[in-house]
């Protein structure tokens, strides 16, 4: 997970332009020129008309989020005429960052959404790390700091996580019989492991070329682990942990925890798949984690720089009103503006519940659309953005989790806080001496006591101001004096992600279990020419996940994608 976002500024839709009127005083005489800037933007206009009427994309990406934008920079790179279309006016989706100044001290960058990563600068993890993988396929990198800790701040204490947990925190806690259980899971870890890597995202496909570009993969993925264990890769994870026979309650709590924090839900509806990938990333000899220097929107800055090297188009502003549909195929969209965009296929960055109202009404199967309308939904987020004085805090840790309760379970509301502060790596995102945090609860805010608020209303501050006071208590753990410090102070609420995001209950997505024998469901639809991505698809929440499902839905794209998908995979793979 590790992930919530709003936009800190208003947004306005571009306004028409204002032409001159000519009093009837002056008919007959010669026109005065235009301007300069209203023929660019006539020209723009008419370009763009022009486009539409031909149908010149290949593909049009609605929304810029980190899945679009891997969809649209991919397939741009595979030589399609690609255009990627957001409402607001920042890509990056709750990935995208803003700032405020404060007089006479200074600006304070913030990340709205995720900021813990792993795998982006080491060269090797492309083949488990599908975002890594797409930047390399796209020849680009973000420069990151890296690190090897975060804090712990539990019931049974406060402590460090390094990848040598088990004999650190567990051996602290539990004693030696739970280190070798741990040291059981690790080894019980690697085939699956191995598995994931053996076949990366890259190579996947959704037709029969499949064995094309899977097909070199195959060897190494078979002599990775029998079939028996590749199967594990579906279960739920806690089924995982039984069978490696990890029983030392503070290690599943914590596992527990730890899959709550990336998938948005416990250890019983977590799929081993995605945890196989990250205990590859987090718990193997040299692992570190990664924060983008310059804060997540260089990550942002980085995916939307590729689309246009590879001359991809990227249009803010431009809310989309209408999927279009025509002999029952998707072939392009309705903006606000009444605009129409025309296109071979429609990639859709929504969540499943954001897309039905984009399409008509009978454009879809009814029992494919209830079922997509009735997918349960996670929970929704606080937020507290904090500009405050770092001075004397010279032993922070970039990230903490924090639980009050093992007992409440660690779903349960105003008892989990993940905190991140970027500052202790990143000096550039406040001013001297000062540093930024974003403190936020996993998705445990329920969307019913916020529903049916004003958010300028009485009523609804008191409540901001009530329900805040959780993530001030647990960040007191870490920095007691905060208050004092603090120079800027943001609470978001369920009501924010919604207006900023467009997010259905303001949620953190589906919340789709293993437990249940649930899946996420891939980027076909039965409607041709519509595509999905984000985390709605397959392989779910979290960054590395819609990064694989924008890979994912432009090789399902149905254009001409194998030949420079193979090409791209001898480059990265050999």
């Amino acid at each position: 997970m590790w992930m919530s976002a709003w936009r800190a500024s208003a947004v306005f839709a571009p306004q028409p332009p204002c032409l001159p009127t000519r009093s009837p005083a002056l008919r007959g005489t010669a026109p005065e020129p235009e301007p300069r800037r209203l023929r660019q933007r006539r020209a723009r206009t008419s370009l763009r008309a022009a486009r539409a009427s031909r149908g010149d994309y290949d593909a049009v990406v609605v929304g810029s989020g980190i899945g679009g934008l891997c969809a649209a920079a991919t397939l741009a790179r595979y030589g399609k005429k690609v255009l990627c279309v957001e409402a607001h006016d920042t890509a990056g989706g709750a990935a995208h960052g803003f700032k405020r100044r404060v007089p006479k001290l200074g600006t304070f960058r913030f990340d709205t959404g995720p900021s813990f990563f792993s795998g982006l600068s080491a060269p090797e993890t492309a083949r488990i790390n599908p975002l890594k993988a797409v930047l390399d396929l796209l020849e680009t990198e973000v420069l990151c700091h890296r690190y090897e800790s975060f804090g712990l701040c539990l019931p049974e204490g406060h402590f460090t996580h390094t990848r040598g947990f088990g004999k650190e925190v567990l051996a602290e806690v539990s004693g030696e019989a739970a280190v070798k259980e741990w040291e059981a899971l690790l080894q019980a870890m690697k085939p699956l492991a191995a598995l994931v890597e053996a076949l990366p995202v890259p190579a996947l496909r959704l037709d029969p070329s499949v064995l094309l570009t899977a097909g070199p993969f195959l060897p190494k993925f078979l002599a990775a682990a029998n079939p028996l264990e590749a199967l594990q890769l579906k279960d739920p994870f806690a089924k995982t942990l039984s069978r490696a026979g990890l029983k030392d309650p503070f290690a599943r709590r914590w596992l527990d925890l730890l899959c709550f924090c990336l998938s948005g839900l416990p250890a019983d509806g977590t799929v081993t798949a995605e945890m196989a990938m990250m205990f590859g990333e987090f718990y193997k000899p040299g692992a570190t984690m990664d924060y983008p220097v310059g804060g997540v929107q260089s990550l942002v800055r980085v995916l939307t720089e590729a689309l246009a090297k590879y001359q991809g188009e990227l249009r803010l502003r431009a809310e989309v009103e209408e999927i279009l549909v025509e002999r029952n195929k998707a072939c392009g969209i309705r903006l606000k503006s009444g605009e129409e965009l025309r296109c071979s296929t429609v990639i859709c960055n929504t969540s499943c519940w954001d897309l039905m109202k984009l399409l008509p009404p009978d454009s879809l199967p009814d029992a494919w659309r209830r079922e997509r309308e009735s997918t349960p939904a996670c929970r929704s987020f606080m937020h507290l953005h904090l500009g405050f004085d770092m001075k004397g805090l010279d032993a922070l840790q970039e990230h903490y989790i924090c639980l009050e309760d093992w007992g409440r379970g660690v779903d349960a509301e105003e008892n989990a806080l993940l905190i991140s502060i970027p500052s202790v790596e990143d000096k550039t995102l406040a001013p001297e001496g000062f540093g930024v945090l974003h403190a936020y609860t996993p998705a445990t805010e329920s969307w019913e006591r916020w529903k049916d608020l004003d958010r300028k209303s009485q009523e609804y501050q008191d409540l901001k101001e009530a329900r805040v006071q959780f993530l001030w208590r647990q960040l007191e753990r870490v920095i007691p004096d905060l208050r004092q410090r603090a120079k800027v102070q943001l609470v978001g609420t369920p009501l924010t992600h919604r207006r900023f995001l467009r997010r259905f209950q303001g949620s953190y997505g589906p919340a789709i279990s293993a437990k249940e024998g649930q899946e996420f469901p891939g980027p076909l639809t039965p409607l041709p020419g519509l595509l999905l991505c984000g985390d709605s698809c397959f392989p779910g929440i979290g960054v590395p996940a819609v990064a694989a499902s924008g890979l994912l839905a432009a090789h399902a794209s149905g254009l001409d994608t194998l030949r420079p998908q193979a090409d791209a995979l001898r480059r990265l793979f050999g």
